[in-house]
């Protein structure tokens, strides 16, 4: 029997465009191999301290990212990155736009909406997805390599696309108080 997984992504939407992205990703079982909270500060293990440098260093590997808010909690992390092109050139692996990219206009110099079909579910460099993905891969090539093998992760991980600034703060807020709230989750 063939199971179709659900696509945790919108269908139509492009995630290679500009804009800020509220991301998730999860440990396997939801496993506390971060760390531990003590009166409401993240304790860090070294795998938890890995992951924040790791993620700390996305914008080293992808320069059109910049980062916002994050924290590493016990068994997951959360953070916004923002994805950003330089204003002149082009975009180096990214292919020009099609007819039915529709772009309905900015806010304030935030998200821009593209509809842009991916029919055959290849990845899009620069992408959310692409620069998850490459996170991912990254702490865990570290952990097998350091004696952390049995580390892992839940296969997908989440996003919100932000759309306005009260979105943002909102979102900046749980994650400043995420820590604070972990025993009450």
């Amino acid at each position: 029997m063939n199971k179709k997984r659900k696509s945790l992504r919108l269908a139509d939407y492009d995630y290679s465009s500009e804009g800020f992205y509220f991301i998730t990703i999860c440990c396997k079982d939801r496993e506390n191999y971060f760390g531990k909270i003590s009166a409401g500060k993240i304790i860090l293990s070294d795998i938890g301290k890995k992951a924040s440098e790791f993620w700390l260093e996305i914008p080293l590997h992808f320069n059109h990212v910049k980062l916002d808010a994050f924290v590493v909690m016990p068994n997951h992390i959360h953070g916004i990155i923002i994805l950003k092109y330089p204003d002149t050139g082009t975009r180096h692996g990214v292919s020009p736009q099609s007819p039915d990219v529709m772009t309905t206009g900015s806010c304030h110099g935030m998200t821009q909406y593209r509809r842009k079909t991916n029919q055959f579910s290849k990845p899009i460099e620069g992408s959310v997805s692409v620069i998850i993905n490459q996170y991912k891969a990254t702490l865990k090539r570290w952990c097998n390599g350091n004696g952390y093998g049995s580390f892992q992760w839940q296969s997908r991980f989440w996003d919100n696309i932000l759309t306005n600034f009260d979105d943002i703060e909102r979102i900046r807020e749980y994650i400043r108080l995420n820590p604070l709230k972990w025993n009450s989750e």
